[in-house]
């Protein structure tokens, strides 16, 4: 049995990730005094958008952390999931956030309240500034080749759309006095918030649940390993689940006979680390035909020869 392990370096640039979160976590917080001072709802939406981001960060920041720690006997892939239950508690916790915004507006539809539009035009222009900050830090150096801080780019972009809206609420209320231009635009980027939580509970518990990563078809994979490696006849029993950032995968292959088994494990991991980004696999080798169900992907490959006489599985480690 084959199990390669690649334990690379972080290549998280870790002061862009710190910088980003404190800066978004600071004026998350001057959006919640100036939204509570001004009146406005909808700076207090997008304090909420700005939660999902800081979540982002944090997550991202944990992942980089929990990737480098060395495993311990009894946490073989030490705490990587750990950011994965985060993630769902807070997809929760912003849900309820969302509730509590849209009550409040439809509330403020019926009893509309002031809103001091020239403060909450000076805070939506400070949050849209340090969007764009914020933008700027994750898209330089390292950081933008791992997956946590891309997903939390892309939160951020979001996030200037939401300040956007309350600039141009802000000068709405400003030029006309109309203030259900507030709870308006408060449900809108409550919509936007939601959308961001649901991914976030559908990305979270599929990992919690061991899904297999949404971006991979496993039986394409079987039908292109069986396919480009002529020396495997079958490809069954294969499982595939994340843990973090890491895809893990077993699988069984069925091999003509071969008296070079390493070099044979080394074209495998090597056909996975390629085509599918998966470094961390566990690789048995057969050359007893299988009977099971599932051992019939690929058999119309195979041609009548005598491989069943020649029955032994392959054990050894390969490390990369």
């Amino acid at each position: 049995m084959a199990h390669s392990h690649q334990h690379a370096p972080a290549s998280v640039n870790r002061s862009r990730l710190l910088a980003a979160f404190i800066v978004t976590t600071l004026f998350m917080l001057v959006e919640v005094i100036g939204g509570w001072l001004s009146g406005s709802l909808a700076l207090l939406a997008d304090a909420g958008h700005m939660l999902t981001d800081a979540g982002a960060l944090l997550l991202a920041l944990l992942a980089t952390h929990f990737s480098q720690r060395r495993p311990e006997k009894h946490q073989t892939f030490g705490l990587l999931r750990l950011t994965t239950v985060a993630a769902f508690v807070n997809a929760l916790a912003l849900l309820v956030i969302i509730l509590l915004i849209v009550w409040e507006a439809l509330l403020r539809f019926r009893s509309p309240q002031p809103v001091a539009g020239g403060l909450m035009l000076g805070i939506a222009v400070a949050g849209l500034l340090a969007n764009i900050l914020c933008f700027y830090l994750l898209k330089q150096g390292q950081g933008k080749e791992n997956l946590n801080v891309r997903a939390a780019a892309l939160h951020v972009l979001g996030d200037l759309l939401g300040s956007a809206g309350a600039i141009v609420a802000a000068l709405l209320i400003l030029w006309t006095g109309w203030t259900p231009f507030d709870p308006i635009l408060s449900i809108l980027v409550s919509l936007l918030v939601l959308n961001s939580a649901r991914q976030l509970i559908r990305d979270s518990l599929r990992e919690l649940l061991e899904h297999a990563p949404a971006s991979i078809d496993i039986d394409k994979l079987s039908r292109q390993l069986t396919l480009n490696i002529a020396e495997i006849r079958n490809v069954h029993h294969v499982h595939l689940w994340q843990v973090g950032e890491k895809t893990l995968l077993t699988l069984h292959a069925r091999v003509i006979p071969n008296y070079q088994q390493d070099a044979l494990l080394g074209r495998i991991h090597n056909w996975l680390k390629e085509n599918y980004s998966i470094t961390h696999a566990t690789v048995q080798l057969e050359y007893q035909e299988c009977t099971q169900p599932e051992c019939q992907l690929g058999t119309e490959a195979e041609s009548g020869n005598d491989d069943h006489h020649h029955s032994r599985d392959y054990e050894g480690s390969l490390h990369h």
